[in-house]
């Protein structure tokens, strides 16, 4: 996928800038959106450059709408048209629910579920003009599973939400060779806390284990798979 534009979300530290550093390859423009940390933004597209690739800083906090219209804005002065999304950004709010503010909720759910429908409808027409087109958001292990959360409530109902969205644009772009899959990943090395009970695998995921799943939804081969749902989670929450 070399001489692409890809856009990635959440891409300053931890997951996301693992992804982008994978995907930095001679001839791609890596967009990398981060919302706060401008330092740690600045060292991930050093970073990115310095493997060839070229890389375009894009500031925007995913939970105000206007926010997530000129974060759209920038993408689109800067290309007609993306091969690749990535929607990787999301906040985890480790609060009970009886403790969550409404204003919790709604931060949590918009920078997580909305964002990326926001996103997904904006990007449209720039991977119509791209394609063919892959895009691949960022789920979590029980993200297709409808259980009590007493726990991080509104990030699990927010990633429940990715879920349908990916399967329903899935659905919708399948005839305009666009392909939209999610990987779900378990307790990874940089999570919040740790699981309740041991991961079945024995350790806990590291980055490399979910750049394995996307290796496959980015390759030829996976030019038919679309509203796919890649659980990387060592057997964890099964």
């Amino acid at each position: 996928m070399s001489g692409d534009f890809a856009l990635i979300t959440g891409a300053a530290g931890g997951l996301g800038r693992a992804i982008a550093l994978h995907l930095a390859t001679p001839g791609r423009t890596l967009l990398l959106h981060f919302r706060g940390d401008e330092a740690r933004a600045q060292d991930a597209a050093a970073a990115v450059r310095q493997r060839g690739a070229a890389a375009i800083l894009l500031r925007a906090d995913l939970a105000p709408l206007d926010e997530r219209e000129r974060l759209m804005d920038q993408v689109q002065a800067h290309t007609p048209a993306l091969s690749l999304l990535i929607n990787n950004a999301g906040v985890y709010l480790d609060a009970a629910l009886a403790e969550t503010t409404p204003q919790q909720w709604q931060e949590v759910f918009d920078s997580t579920c909305s964002a990326v429908f926001h996103v997904m409808q904006r990007a449209t027409p720039l991977l119509r003009a791209g394609a063919p087109a892959r895009v691949i958001n960022i789920g979590d292990s029980g993200a297709d599973r409808v259980v009590a959360r007493l726990q991080a409530t509104p990030y699990h109902i927010a990633k429940l939400g990715v879920h349908v969205l990916t399967r329903s644009y899935a659905k919708l772009l399948a005839p305009e060779r666009i392909t939209v899959n999610q990987i779900s990943p378990g307790f990874l090395e940089n999570s919040v806390g740790r699981p309740g009970t041991p991961v079945p695998a024995g350790r806990l995921g590291a980055f490399s284990d979910v750049l394995w799943a996307l290796d496959f939804l980015l390759s030829p081969g996976a030019e038919y798979t679309t509203g796919a749902n890649i659980l990387v989670t060592g057997g964890w929450n099964l």
